[in-house]
């Protein structure tokens, strides 16, 4: 591997939303690489560059944030995530799809739209039953594919200025939908702002988002925690951060999806066809009782990371001292962090595995170690399979119970060490 060159740390914060100096580590996790930042075989050993990767809570309105240390550009415009490749997100999306056809009586005559589309993965099932659709997504490389599939996409960054345009050529967004984006936008009342200009008086925006934050922290997902990840959310901040763009949440759901995913329902403060439902207040009663609005909650998190990672450490070490093979499945961003964080390379991990053949050949950023098709497994016979992307561990094991037939086992890291016959 090539030396580590370290950015210098800015230690004078402010909170991205309401500007508050932020004074309170949440998660201190050393200095990683950008998670998405595989190598190949020409850049392996050449230098890396390594970032603090902390995490702070604004001690007013309690969003947690990491610092701004590269621009959305320069990580999102070329991606590595494409979201057809698990089986267990797609039955979720196509679930989704036909409830919110059902509900909100969609038909050819309405206009969905959806921020951060990816490679076409949920808005194909909105024009299969015949709703027009746009997609609108920042890296190239997944727009194509979804242009290819026939969903037209604009590859561009969101925000008021991206919403102005597409105004200027198309109707506003009858359905506006935002998945698994929040998270990733650094000006975020430049995103808000643009989401409202977009949506339709009348329309609704639906917003879902992993790493909720109750969640995160009851089960220590501190894997969550990256550089493209500049936010980590709970309703309590969101209706603070809509509200102020005269937006307002009526509905809430809860999934436990990729590790907890909150789903809200926004619209207009002044569409007064839709009225607000009863699981709002009751979801921010249940984060008032988890403590979400209360420092306290935040301030023992370190100690857990600290105390899960001498856990992971322990057992990797234990493992090789057995002289067992250990090999890894999935190449997600969240592993990224956690064999960084806990100094997991080559010498526990042979190599790791990914359905997605972009990240096939690659290397995972500051470990190396390789990551090659699921093939890989069965032809090594390896004694444990780590599963890196454990927010898919139930399709991971039902996919890989071939590695029973010569007593391999698998392995869960969080939020504990689990093996798993």
């Amino acid at each position: 591997m090539g030396l580590k060159q370290c950015k210098m740390e800015i230690v004078e914060l402010n909170c991205r939303f309401c500007n508050s100096s932020l004074k309170h580590i949440f998660a201190d996790l050393g200095k990683t690489p950008l998670a998405n930042s595989y190598l190949n075989s020409d850049n392996l050993e050449k230098p890396e560059t390594f970032y603090p990767l902390k995490a702070y809570v604004c001690e007013n309105c309690f969003l947690v944030q990491t610092d701004e240390f590269e621009k959305p550009q320069n990580i999102f415009e070329e991606y590595a995530y494409h979201s057809s490749f698990s089986k267990t997100w797609i039955h979720h999306i196509q679930e989704f799809v036909m409830n919110t056809i059902k509900r909100f009586k969609l038909d050819e005559k309405n206009h969905v739209i959806e921020i951060a589309s990816n490679d076409g993965y949920m808005l194909q099932f909105f024009k299969n039953n015949g709703i027009p659709v746009l997609g609108i997504e920042p890296a190239k490389n997944i727009a194509k594919i979804a242009e290819e599939k026939g969903i037209p996409t604009i590859s561009k960054f969101f925000g008021e200025q991206t919403a102005s345009e597409v105004i200027s050529v198309k109707q506003k967004a009858d359905i506006l939908i935002a998945f698994n984006v929040l998270p990733h936008v650094p000006n975020l009342l430049d995103f808000v702002k643009g989401l409202k200009k977009l949506l339709n008086d009348n329309g609704v925006l639906i917003i879902q988002f992993s790493a909720y934050l109750s969640q995160m922290i009851e089960k220590t997902e501190f894997d969550m925690i990256y550089h493209e990840h500049f936010s980590y959310f709970s309703l309590f901040t969101l209706q603070k951060i809509f509200s102020h763009c005269d937006l307002d949440i009526f509905d809430v759901e809860e999934f436990t999806i990729h590790g907890g995913s909150l789903r809200l329902f926004i619209k207009h403060k002044n569409n007064q066809t839709i009225s607000l439902k009863t699981s709002v207040s009751k979801q921010l009663k249940l984060e008032e009782k988890f403590g979400i609005p209360k420092l306290i909650t935040y301030e023992n998190y370190q100690d857990h990371i600290i105390n899960i990672k001498q856990n992971i450490w322990t057992f990797f070490k234990q493992i090789k001292n057995e002289s067992k093979t250990i090999v890894g499945y999935g190449a997600p961003a969240k592993a990224n962090t956690l064999l960084n964080y806990c100094g997991i390379g080559t010498d526990f991990l042979d190599y790791t595995v990914d359905l997605d053949p972009y990240k096939q050949g690659l290397f995972l950023p500051g470990t190396g170690i390789p990551i090659f098709s699921p093939e890989k497994i069965s032809e090594t016979n390896p004694d444990y399979v780590v599963i890196l992307a454990w927010n898919l561990k139930d399709e991971i094991i039902e996919q890989l119970q071939f590695i029973r037939n010569w007593g391999g086992k698998f392995i869960v890291l969080i939020p504990e060490v689990e093996i798993i016959s």
